[in-house]
């Protein structure tokens, strides 16, 4: 035996939100764990008006987080404004979490480049949409930390499809052997678009994947807001304190479409997509918080309306903004425009008076 290995399982609520271990210590802030029910029914409001808008031709391609709500709203609730947030197409819920507007999400996935100039911290990077290729770029953001010495992190979200490729596979040997300031985050939805896990990796886990990369790995229920919390808080304070990388894979469910471009029924059967509604996060934690007397019907009728009235508001306000004149395209091409684009622009300019 040169060397033994274990990756831990982390849970804390059942599906019927009752309690399966002690809680962890910020489970005693009622605040704090309202706060993070109402991100998550915010954020499944606003997918439902984001398809709305996809549907009737207000709005790109859009993926929806439903099923996954916990895990975006998990992770940044542990991290400080100060750490770096490199996040994928589906994370919706922690841009928000982080101060990104809702009207500024619509931009993006309206194809406004307005909407990467977005309210949250200014360090955080936009959605990255090509699978993987943000975990290198998390990588050289821990690096400079590392040589700057401050007391940051750097939190990269990915999905489970991520993990084949070999951009992740870098980042985390990089991250491991200069023992950088980052967690990695692998959110296993079980579906990458229409391939499922078993075609994906023999590992029993994703997390122990962090194992050959010297450092390690947990998994956690991702349909479990508490323990994504309380794992994604050790991992950056373990990160932050100089103790190098970690790697947590969210096990959950995609219970919707990959995209509102995809089908998901001609790969996955109801039943499989039934079964899981039972384990979703959102009514885990209400059920939880029921249960302790910390909510009522009154709160969630409350919390309802609110969430309406901001989504609609946000949807008007992105509506409202006028499109860019076509001759922005060419303002951060280079510092001085080159003649040939130089004359593009003044031809363009002269055709729509902008």
């Amino acid at each position: 035996m040169i060397a033994r290995f274990e990756v831990r399982q982390r849970n804390y609520l059942a599906p019927d939100g009752s309690i399966n271990r002690a809680l962890p210590a910020f489970a005693s802030d009622a605040k704090l764990l309202i706060d993070l029910y109402r991100a998550m029914v915010l954020l499944r409001v606003f997918d439902r008006k984001a398809v709305a808008l996809q549907r009737t031709g207000r709005l790109g391609t859009y993926a929806v987080s439903l099923g996954q709500e916990a895990v975006s709203v998990g992770i940044a609730s542990a991290m400080r404004e100060e750490d770096v947030l490199l996040p994928s197409y589906r994370d919706n819920g922690a841009l928000i979490w982080r101060g990104v507007k809702l009207e500024e999400i619509l931009l993006f996935w309206g194809g406004d480049e307005r909407g990467n100039h977005f309210s949250g911290p200014v360090h955080d990077f936009p959605f990255c949409v090509p699978v993987g290729s943000q975990a290198p770029h998390t990588a050289g953001v821990a690096y400079a930390l590392k040589l700057r010495k401050e007391p940051r992190v750097a939190v990269c979200m990915f999905g489970d499809g991520a993990t084949s490729k070999g951009d992740v596979y870098e980042a985390m040997n990089f991250a491991g052997v200069h023992k950088l300031p980052v967690v990695f985050v692998a959110v296993n939805n079980q579906w990458a678009i229409s391939v499922p896990l078993s075609l994906q990796t023999s590992c029993e886990t994703l997390a122990q994947k962090a194992i050959a990369a010297g450092f390690s790995g947990e998994q956690v229920d991702g349909s479990d807001v508490l323990a994504m919390r309380a794992a994604a808080e050790e991992a950056i304070a373990a990160a932050r304190d100089g103790k190098g990388p970690r790697f947590i894979e969210a096990v959950t469910y995609r219970l919707g479409d990959h995209t509102t471009s995809d089908d998901a029924s001609r790969y996955r059967s109801a039943e499989e997509v039934q079964a899981h509604w039972k384990e979703e996060p959102v009514t885990r934690l209400r059920s939880y918080l029921v249960n302790q007397k910390m909510w009522s019907k009154s709160d969630e009728e409350q919390l309802a309306a609110e969430c309406h009235e901001r989504v609609e508001a946000a949807a008007e306000r992105y509506l409202a903004t006028p499109p860019r004149r076509p001759a922005t395209m060419f303002d951060h091409l280079y510092a001085d425009l080159p003649e040939a684009y130089a004359a593009q622009r003044r031809e363009l300019v002269g055709d729509d008076n902008g």
